[in-house]
């Protein structure tokens, strides 16, 4: 255990014949004593300095901890957030190939049954024509049938209609 200042002020030497001059060992002690007192007083504020610098150098080392931590924290969000982002963006892409595929089905078979129509209107266009070009030819043989000629030449006597018509009365 260390000396204190109040041990060395305590300090009592025996007494011998020839020994040191009392009051030389007194003032060499009362020396000591104010050296040694400033000496603890100098390692008081140290060790208060130490304790003051080490709670900052905790304070900071736990910010730093803090930081480092957040840091990595947000590195692995970012990669959390990259790599959702990755995936939306592929889920996106196959569901709009999925929708582009569909709709070019769709089109192609809109398309293949429009192509299909055409061809039956061709076709009932054409019968149509030929029925009405049929039915036309036909109107016209009659027209043409001499019939018609002999239907202009045919004559009614009037007077023999008027007598008919009164004997039935």
């Amino acid at each position: 255990m260390p000396l204190t200042p109040l041990d060395i002020h305590k300090k009592e030497f025996g007494r011998s014949f020839r020994g040191y001059d009392e009051d030389e060992v007194n003032d060499y002690l009362n020396q000591i004593i104010k050296d040694y007192e400033l000496i603890i007083r100098e390692k008081k504020e140290l060790e208060s300095q130490l304790a003051s610098q080490t709670e900052r150098l905790n304070y900071f080392s736990n910010i730093e901890e803090t930081l480092n931590k957040s840091i990595v924290i947000a590195q692995e969000t970012a990669e959390d957030v990259k790599r959702n982002a990755l995936k939306e963006s592929k889920l996106l892409i196959r569901e709009a190939e999925k929708n582009a595929d569909r709709i070019v089905e769709e089109s192609l078979s809109k398309a293949r049954r429009i192509a299909v129509e055409i061809e039956e209107l061709k076709k009932q266009s054409k019968v149509f024509r030929t029925r009405f070009k049929m039915l036309m030819e036909a109107q016209l043989d009659l027209l043409n049938n001499e019939d018609w000629d002999a239907l202009m030449d045919f004559e009614v006597d009037t007077n023999e209609l008027e007598e008919m018509s009164e004997e039935d009365m």
